[in-house]
């Protein structure tokens, strides 16, 4: 089974100067830390406007930060909101490639569409349109990033022409894909789609042994029709996460900080309102903490051996990969690193012996299911070179010459000048600038 961590930049109130600075420098720190520990994923959502619950707006930068203080460790999304409203596919296939070319191929592509008001709302994404926006959205997305040139498309959210999406990702066809999934019926969407499921509904080993089942039994079936160019059979679990030798300071480290994340959640996408920037949501949760379940912070609060046996249930359900959220309300930074260094000498080495074997039985079990999945998948038909359309630069397009229309401008100060005589404004060109062709 593989370990990742979780970051949603969370930052209660109240706020004092350079706090937001603080807390991207501390994430960046832990990811270098996990990377050199030997810890699989990070993962790094996209909120908009979810204060104190996430700060995180750009993963990419983030993640692009993360690509160049490390080494090994997958660099994840999770997720991309989908839905053109917040992203156009064209620039999500545009980073996620440029990501994936910086990293060394070390992305994963999770993708999502939300449904917090606040996010919603912000960018005009309706709630009743966003999961047809999301599959429009990733599908075109994975073509993008797989064909040569993009053929161009009409849908029901977005429509582009026939371009060439550069650059094009170093994994082939495309990273890995993944959706975010809170309840049984997007795992089996997952499934459906020949994508990971990346799991937020914080279940129990038992649920976990169900919904791991169902998940592999469609992606065995005929109902899997890839969503994308590659199949990415793989169902990752969230927890909480505090590790000491002592139980009780475990709990004390981790506990407090796991049921904010659960209660600003609930805060921003079920019962709460929120009056931007002035809402305090960490001091209506300090009201109510008392009253709060003690759930014991999930499978990875606790003792090393207490981890060991939480995770060993996981593992024997089925889930791929557990993934920690470590940054939450309060958490101190030192408390997170100290956690991590005793969770990867304690705990995660029994987890890898035989890791290579159980891939490969895994790959070889499921090798006939993939192709036959691919085989299913309709293809948007690309292009003959006698099909792709030419597309002419703007000042030739507006240029009214007697010239021979297939001669080239005598200069680009000719072109600048011809389209700077014409219907379409084109602004200046500074004097003291260079051509790149000079």
């Amino acid at each position: 089974m593989k370990f990742g961590v979780f970051y949603e930049h969370q930052l209660p109130r109240p706020w004092n100067e350079g706090d937001e600075h603080r807390l991207f420098k501390e994430a960046l720190d832990e990811v270098e830390l996990a990377d050199r520990l030997g810890i699989d994923y990070a993962w790094e959502v996209e909120h908009h406007f979810l204060e104190e619950y996430s700060h995180s707006s750009a993963p990419e930068v983030f993640l692009a930060a993360c690509s160049q203080r490390t080494k090994r460790i997958r660099l994840g999304h999770g997720i991309v909101l989908m839905p053109p409203g917040y992203n156009h596919p064209a620039r999500v296939a545009e980073r996620i490639a440029t990501l994936d070319l910086i990293s060394d191929g070390r992305v994963e592509f999770g993708t999502g569409e939300s449904s917090a008001a606040l996010e919603l709302g912000g960018y005009g994404v309706t709630v009743d349109d966003k999961r047809r926006m999301w599959r429009e959205s990733t599908e075109q997305c994975a073509n993008m990033l797989a064909m040569d040139p993009y053929p161009g498309f009409a849908g029901e959210y977005f429509s582009m022409p026939c371009r060439n999406v550069v650059p094009k990702p170093l994994q082939k066809p495309h990273p890995p894909i993944w959706v975010a999934c809170s309840r049984r019926e997007t795992i089996h969407l997952a499934a459906r789609a020949g994508i990971g499921a990346l799991t937020f509904a914080f279940i129990d080993p038992v649920e976990a042994v169900k919904w791991v089942s169902e998940y592999y039994d469609i992606i065995k079936s005929e109902d899997c029709v890839p969503i994308g160019h590659a199949v990415n059979p793989n169902i990752a679990m969230v927890t909480g996460f505090s590790c000491h030798a002592d139980e009780n300071e475990a709990m004390a480290r981790g506990l407090e900080g796991f049921q904010f994340f659960g209660y600003a959640l609930g805060h921003h996408y079920i019962y709460g309102e929120q009056k931007p920037g002035r809402t305090d949501i960490w001091r209506q949760f300090q009201t109510v903490r008392g009253s709060l379940p003690n759930s014991g912070g999930g499978s990875g609060i606790g003792t090393p051996a207490q981890l060991r046996e939480n995770l060993a249930l996981f593992a024997d359900a089925g889930v791929d990969q557990v993934i920690f959220i470590q940054q939450s309300g309060r958490n101190r930074h030192d408390h997170i690193r100290d956690s991590l260094k005793l969770f990867a000498a304690e705990v995660m080495p029994g987890f890898r012996a035989g890791e290579a074997e159980r891939e490969a039985r895994k790959a070889a079990e499921l090798a006939p299911y993939i192709a036959a999945a691919l085989a299913r998948k309709p293809r948007m038909a690309p292009l003959s070179d006698e099909d792709i359309p030419i597309v002419q630069a703007l000042g030739r397009q507006i240029a009214e010459t007697d010239k021979d229309p297939n001669a080239p401008p005598a200069s680009i100060g000719d072109s600048i000048a011809t389209a700077r005589n014409s219907a379409i404004a084109v602004p200046a060109a500074d004097p003291a600038a260079k051509s790149s062709n000079d």
